[in-house]
């Protein structure tokens, strides 16, 4: 007589028994709940506390005296710490499921978030306290990489339930998700031959400006971009009872999308812009975003707004690259670039993390309820707020254009911050209540 814990060949979900079944499913959303208690941790105090110093110090200085490798580790700790870490937490969780087989990677979740994890702090010590950086620097890379590899190797063998056999093309969502996970795997790669180079070369542990244009484009469009694609192509549908897809148009986004990240590495600043725009365009007329819904949007749980805020998104989205636009010929002083990556870090995708992360995170968590919809109104309306305020007045103080808009920057900076601090504190207090059906039912 054999014992689960012996098994070689892992029997399918349904052949599986139910309390085995169940065993793993609550392995499988603890390990949720820590990848996403740890990417609210690096997006509250490395990434955006660190962020509202940074800004507050340049705001005093306008424009000067800041150290390029705390800007550098603040944007590191944004993209890879938070963003990243959310990812990987969604796609150990939820890849085995598509497959309808058992949780296999849990063990492996663990050992990926504690690589992870080590390797974002430390390029946060090496950004920002220059602490044994020539060693940490590059060190902190290749544990990202590796914890990247065991995801990789986690979920490779992976495929929807019926998808090998029965003939049909794989849906587009699943296209958005890969390109976004090799554009994850590229920029990883990028990010530690260039650690590697500047460790040996550079006398601070800071990126080039020509090279660090250049990834975090390839972080922001091929990265991203496509994987936010993908989840929407996947969820807004459901959510907001809109038509189907169009997967044409979602396919020639992607295309366009990973052209202008190539021309952009090619050099031809002024071309790639217009066609990463056009991309954006494809994208969200694919989604039927703003035509009428077929069907009413499914907000139980969450606030009622949470259409609008999204539809709001994807408008920044158009924002940002637009902007990008303007900035391939009228950027002088980083104004105009640095309003297109906060419109699109923090309008486009900090919204849609803040909007849908709190319709899909309780429920990936063990199906519980968000503590507060109240609270997620706050934090949304706090964060585009701050974001307004942030890209309208950079562009203005950065480009000269009228100075008294240095004032507002740190005012933009608390309110983001409150919208960040909003946000963590309403998916904690989630994650700490009981599952939906362990919760005693409200006193009459």
């Amino acid at each position: 007589m054999t014992t689960p814990t012996l098994d070689i060949a892992e029997p399918r979900q349904e052949e599986a028994p139910a309390i085995l079944i169940k065993a793993r499913e609550e392995r499988a959303q603890k390990l949720m709940m820590a990848y996403a208690i740890t990417g609210l941790f690096f997006m509250l105090l490395p990434g955006t506390f660190l962020g509202v110093w940074n800004l507050i110090s340049i705001s005093g200085h306008h424009g000067a005296a800041i150290s390029t490798s705390w800007i550098q580790a603040h944007g590191h700790a944004q993209i890879f710490g938070w963003i990243g870490t959310f990812i990987l937490g969604i796609g150990f969780y939820s890849i085995p499921k598509m497959a309808n087989r058992a949780s296999l990677s849990v063990a492996r979740g663990w050992v990926a978030l504690l690589l992870w994890t080590t390797g974002v702090l430390l390029r946060w010590a090496a950004g920002f306290y220059h602490l044994y950086w020539r060693v940490s620097l590059p060190l902190s890379a290749l544990f990202e990489l590796c914890a990247f590899f065991i995801f990789l190797h986690s979920v490779k063998n992976h495929r929807p339930a019926g998808s090998k056999h029965s003939g049909q093309p794989m849906p587009v969502w699943i296209i958005a998700v890969l390109v976004g996970t090799v554009g994850f795997g590229i920029g990883l790669s990028m990010n530690f031959l260039t650690a590697l180079c500047v460790s040996v070369r550079n006398t601070a542990p800071e990126f080039p400006a020509a090279t660090n244009a250049r990834f975090l484009t390839l972080l922001a469009y091929a990265f991203i971009v496509p994987t936010v694609w993908g989840f929407s192509a996947r969820w807004l549908p459901v959510f907001l009872g809109l038509k189907a897809v169009n997967e044409s148009a979602l396919r020639y986004a992607l295309v366009l999308s990973i052209a202008g990240v190539g021309l952009s590495f090619l050099g031809l600043s002024h071309v790639a812009p217009w066609v990463i725009a056009l991309a954006a365009v494809a994208a969200v007329t694919s989604f039927h975003l703003f035509t009428p819904p077929e069907r009413a949007a499914k907000t139980t749980g969450v606030h009622i707004s949470f259409p609008v805020f999204v539809r709001v998104a994807y408008i920044w989205l158009l924002v940002a690259v637009s902007l990008g636009i303007c900035a391939a010929y009228l950027d002088r002083s980083h104004g105009w670039i640095g309003a297109s990556r906060h419109a699109l870090t923090v309008g486009f995708v900090a919204s849609m993390v803040f909007a849908v992360g709190q319709r899909v995170l309780p429920a990936f968590a063990g199906m519980r309820v968000l503590y507060s919809p109240r609270l997620m109104l706050t934090c949304l309306l706090l964060l585009n707020i701050g974001c307004m305020l942030r890209v309208s007045s950079e562009i203005m103080a950065y480009e000269s254009y009228w100075l008294p808009a240095w004032n507002i920057l740190p005012i933009s900076a608390i309110c983001e911050l409150a919208a960040v601090t909003v946000f963590a504190f309403n998916m904690l207090l989630t994650f700490k209540q009981p599952p939906a059906h362990q919760m005693k039912p409200a006193s009459s």
